[in-house]
């Protein structure tokens, strides 16, 4: 693919901008990731998360205490129940994972196609939108990455988790010691189960809402950075108001991307209808 024209803005390589929006262009509000599904995405994720650290410590104390106390080596009997307990969890996010998947993917389209048919209500458009190819191309995607990230939650916690253990046990390290490891290991597995929500909710969210542009045929929008995080890519803020093909997205930091599809990333998009009164941006 040819390189696209580029200038820099402080300091930072941006897309030439090949149009700007004229004074009769309607730019339509954003569509913002939705709160309440994010916050009910984390609960779902850590009730799981929860579950399973508690059933780890309780089977693994009893295990680490027999097993210490044994005259032949432990290490063995307790890399069996590690692996009984692995497999009964992955077993358990597996089954788990479509159904989650499933009502998460489907509560953010249902969000964004509510959302985005009052604004153009509210515009003077009315609309109902129907499940189209792009529409299901776009929740095909968002369901079957956030299978994949509901079963790494748990396949990453096993792995980090029987690693502590057998090397608890070849130390011959006290049971204080494991549990505290354990308990650190469960803080970075709720934090990582945290951010795959946020993540994926403001990533669901702009998917879907360019879907939907697609559909209508929107060709531009305005790239709006949210101002939210603590650490902002420079690139996101120094391209905040500027003009992008919705098909394409925008050339940033040597990569084609969309608001919103990058972790962490919360910028929104104000899709552009041509010819009609502009709104201000």
């Amino acid at each position: 693919m040819n390189q696209p024209t580029k200038y820099v803005r402080n300091g930072v390589v941006l897309k030439k901008r090949k149009r700007q929006p004229k004074s009769n262009d309607l730019i339509l509000p954003a569509i913002h990731p939705n709160a309440g599904i994010e916050a009910a995405y984390r609960k779902k994720l850590l009730a799981l998360v929860d579950e399973m650290h508690n059933s780890l410590v309780y089977w693994m104390t009893a295990s680490y205490r027999q097993n210490m106390a044994m005259d032949d080596s432990p290490v063995d009997e307790m890399v069996k129940r590690m692996g009984r307990l692995g497999d009964q969890w992955l077993s358990r996010f597996e089954s788990g994972s479509l159904k989650l998947a499933e009502w998460f993917a489907g509560t953010n389209r249902s969000y964004t196609d509510g959302t985005l048919m009052k604004i153009l209500k509210d515009a003077g458009i009315a609309i109902d939108f129907k499940m189209t190819e792009t529409m299901r191309t776009a929740y095909s995607a968002v369901l079957h990455e956030n299978v994949g990230l509901i079963r790494s939650i748990a396949e990453q916690h096993l792995r980090e988790v029987e690693g502590l253990v057998l090397r608890s046990v070849q130390q011959g390290r006290n049971l204080g010691d494991l549990a505290d490891e354990l308990q650190r290991r469960y803080d970075l597995t709720r934090k990582r189960a945290a951010l795959i929500a946020r993540s994926q909710n403001n990533m669901a969210t702009s998917a879907m809402n360019r879907a939907r542009q697609l559909d209508l045929g929107i060709k531009q929008a305005v790239w709006k950075h949210s101002h939210a995080g603590k650490k902002p890519r420079p690139s996101h803020v120094a391209f905040n108001n500027h003009v992008y093909d919705v098909e394409k997205g925008a050339y940033l930091d040597g990569v084609w991307t969309h608001p919103g599809q990058e972790i962490n990333c919360r910028c929104t998009s104000r899709s552009v209808l041509p010819g009609v009164k502009r709104m201000s941006i």
